[in-house]
C-alpha cells in the first residue's frame, strides 16, 4: 500500500470527480489520503469529506498563504476543532517568501500558533516553506527549544540545510512530484542522503503531476510514480519503498488506525 500524505480534496480540479479520483486512487494501490486545510473558516468542508470517505482523512489548519485572513485563529480553536477523530494533523502552516501573499511577521505568527497546536494536541504539524529556508529553520530550532513536536517538511523543495535541520528536530522530509522533475538532480541528491525512516510521498494534488502526466490536474493515484523515482533514487524497489514510507506515515500520523492489510 501506498499513502497520499498531502492532497487537496476540496479544491475544484479534483472536487468535481472526487468519485472518480477516489477510485483511481485504490485502483493504484493508494489506500489512504490526508486531504489538507488551508482554511479553518472552511474546516467544514474538509472534515465532510474525510467524514464521507473511510480512506480519506484530514488536517485543520491555515496556509501561510491566507494567514493574514485569519489572524484570528487561536491554538485553542485549533485544538478543539482537532478533536474530531479524522483529524489526524495541524496546518498546513508555514512561510512563504515566494509569492508574499501575507506579511511575513503574520506568517511567523501563524506557524507559531499552529505549532503551539501540534505540541498539545501531538498530532503532526504539516509544514509549507518556500523561499523562507533560514526563518523556518530558525523557527523550528526555537519551538523545539519549548517542547518538542511532531512535523513534517512537505512537498519539499528547499534546500539541504534545511532537510537536515528539520530531520535533526524529529521532523519529516515529504516528497512530490517534483521530485520527478528532469532538473531536480538537487532534490534527488538530498533525499539520498536523509534517513530512510524520515521520507514520505505525497502529491500535493491538484498541483505539481510527476513526469508523465506533467500539465495535467495531479491526483493521490499519480504518487505510484514519485514513489518510483525515489525508489530509483535510493536503489529500492517499488515494494520495499511502499513499506518503508508507508511505515513512516502511520508513526508520523499516528492518530490513524493501520489497516491490517497495510
Amino acid at each position: 500500500m501506498l499513502v497520499d500524505s498531502h492532497c487537496h480534496l476540496d479544491f475544484p480540479e479534483l472536487a468535481g470527480d472526487r468519485a472518480g479520483v477516489l477510485a483511481r486512487a485504490r485502483d493504484a494501490g493508494v489506500g489512504r489520503m490526508v486531504t489538507i486545510s488551508t482554511r479553518v473558516r472552511r474546516f467544514d468542508e474538509i472534515r465532510a469529506i474525510a467524514e464521507a470517505h473511510d480512506p480519506v482523512w484530514c488536517s485543520v489548519g491555515t496556509h501561510p498563504h491566507n494567514a493574514a485572513e485569519e489572524t484570528d485563529v487561536t491554538a485553542d480553536e485549533l485544538v478543539q476543532l482537532a478533536a474530531h477523530p479524522k483529524v489526524v494533523a495541524i496546518g498546513e502552516a508555514g512561510l512563504d517568501y515566494f509569492y508574499d501573499h501575507a506579511p511575513r511577521e503574520v506568517q511567523a505568527a501563524s506557524l507559531r500558533t499552529h505549532i503551539a497546536a501540534a505540541r498539545r494536541t501531538g498530532l503532526p504539524l504539516v509544514i509549507h516553506a518556500r523561499a523562507a529556508d533560514d526563518d523556518v529553520a530558525a523557527i523550528l530550532t526555537e519551538e523545539t527549544g519549548k517542547g518538542a513536536f511532531p512535523f513534517v517538511l512537505h512537498c519539499f523543495s528547499s534546500g539541504r540545510a534545511l532537510a537536515e535541520t528539520g530531520v535533526g528536530l524529529g521532523g519529516y522530509v515529504s516528497f512530490s512530484g517534483i521530485l520527478t522533475f528532469k532538473k531536480s538532480d538537487e532534490l534527488r541528491a538530498i533525499a539520498r542522503v536523509l534517513p530512510r525512516n524520515r521520507l514520505l510521498v505525497e502529491t500535493d494534488a491538484p498541483y505539481l503531476a510527476p513526469v508523465p502526466f506533467r500539465g495535467r490536474p495531479n491526483e493521490p493515484a499519480f504518487v505510484v510514480h514519485t514513489a518510483a523515482v525515489l525508489a530509483e533514487t535510493l536503489g529500492m524497489d517499488a515494494d520495499e519503498i511502499a513499506r518503508v514510507t508507508t511505515d513512516n506515515f502511520f508513526r508520523l500520523f499516528s492518530r490513524m488506525p493501520r489497516p491490517a492489510d497495510a
